[in-house]
């Protein structure tokens, strides 16, 4: 078992903790960058997904894992960072400035939407970001003039510098700088005083309160941006489609950006990347099961009973998540023979001010 003496303040919030993490990170990405040498076409186009729903799940976690603040509504910044990216490439607008484009808008809706949760929590809030989706939903359908309602837009394939990036292997090397430079910008605002105030409001809105942190101001700024980090993926999902419509971004899709966070461990950025690998593989294993079950069972409706059976599983079993289960496993290895059951289990505690609410 490794432990690590801390003698300086600056061990407290480096990036890595340790030269082992260093190793193991270093392993991960010489791995990534030699995918597309290794996997077939169709196993790198799903890679693409994941890289995609990553970016998108990194927002949400920075949303709802560290801000405590709940959204049924990031299917529609995901459809304004597709349709922002379709209309400026449909008007010769390079890459290197639509994509920035897609983000400062989805941000700017974000923190409009963001001002309200001041006053608004839980059920409240999700229900308002559920009404965004559907105005959002809405209106892409019925402006047909801008957007082409349920007719679409199609998207040509990305140029970069005069580079076309129509190969899968480029394309997943694009997904694959975006989504390390999401984690490494999240993974620096989080050891910022701004990120110690999303977490502090997470934690007990009162005692942020009192530390002087402005409640209206960081929700709004956390809302901004998760819909940022939401609107980029939204690019990236509409050139890798290559076809948008408001069909794509319903609250069905909502319902399953929320169920990255939960599925891979909410309040840490490794769940985000492990959840939104395990919704796209998710899937692929139950298409490759049904050829094994009958005909009765194997129906139309079985991914959605899947679905539901493995999210409801996972609250009642496994609350903290794929990288919750991770911590656990490296934990007994680490501590065997002396691990104890009950070392990961939840405390309720929670503030005398809020025990009267």
């Amino acid at each position: 078992m490794r432990f690590v003496f801390k003698t300086h303040y600056d061990q407290d919030i480096r990036l890595f903790k340790h030269s082992g993490q260093v190793f193991w990170y270093s392993l991960l990405i010489a791995a990534l960058l030699a995918a597309p040498f290794m996997l077939d076409e169709y196993v790198m186009s799903q890679m693409h997904f994941v890289l995609i729903y990553s970016i998108v799940g990194l927002g949400l976690m920075l949303l709802v894992g560290f801000t405590g603040q709940i959204s049924l509504g990031h299917a529609a910044f995901l459809a304004i960072g597709a349709y922002t990216e379709a209309l400026l490439q449909a008007k010769g607008v390079p890459f290197a400035v639509s994509l920035p484009c897609a983000a400062l808008f989805s941000a700017m809706l974000g923190f409009i939407l963001g001002l309200p949760a001041l006053r608004l929590k839980g059920i409240y809030l999700a229900i308002a970001t559920l009404a965004f989706n559907v105005i959002v939903e809405e209106v892409i359908t019925r402006w047909e003039g801008l957007t082409g309602g349920n007719s679409g837009l199609h998207l040509k394939p990305i140029s970069v510098l005069g580079f076309t990036l129509a190969g899968d292997a480029s394309f997943y090397y694009l997904c694959l700088a975006l989504t390390i430079l999401s984690i490494l910008a999240l993974m620096n605002l989080l050891r910022s005083p701004t990120g110690r105030a999303f977490v502090a409001i997470r934690d007990s809105e009162i005692s942020a309160s009192c530390m002087g942190v402005n409640l209206a101001k960081y929700k709004a700024l956390s809302f901004a941006i998760s819909a940022a980090l939401t609107g980029i993926g939204g690019a990236l999902y509409a050139h890798k489609v290559s076809f948008i419509s408001p069909e794509q971004f319903t609250l069905l899709q909502s319902i399953e950006l929320v169920t990255i966070v939960i599925l891979g461990g909410v309040g840490s950025l490794h769940g985000a990347v492990l959840g939104a690998a395990f919704l796209i593989v998710l899937p692929q294993l139950i298409s490759i099961a049904k050829d094994y079950l009958p005909s009765s069972v194997g129906g139309s409706g079985l991914q959605a009973v899947v679905f539901g059976l493995v999210l409801i599983g996972f609250i009642v079993f496994e609350p903290l998540g794929l990288y919750g289960r991770w911590l656990k496993v490296r934990t007994w290895f680490e501590l065997f023979p002396f691990y104890r059951k009950g070392m990961f289990r939840r405390q309720k505690s929670y503030m005398k001010s809020e025990r009267l609410r």
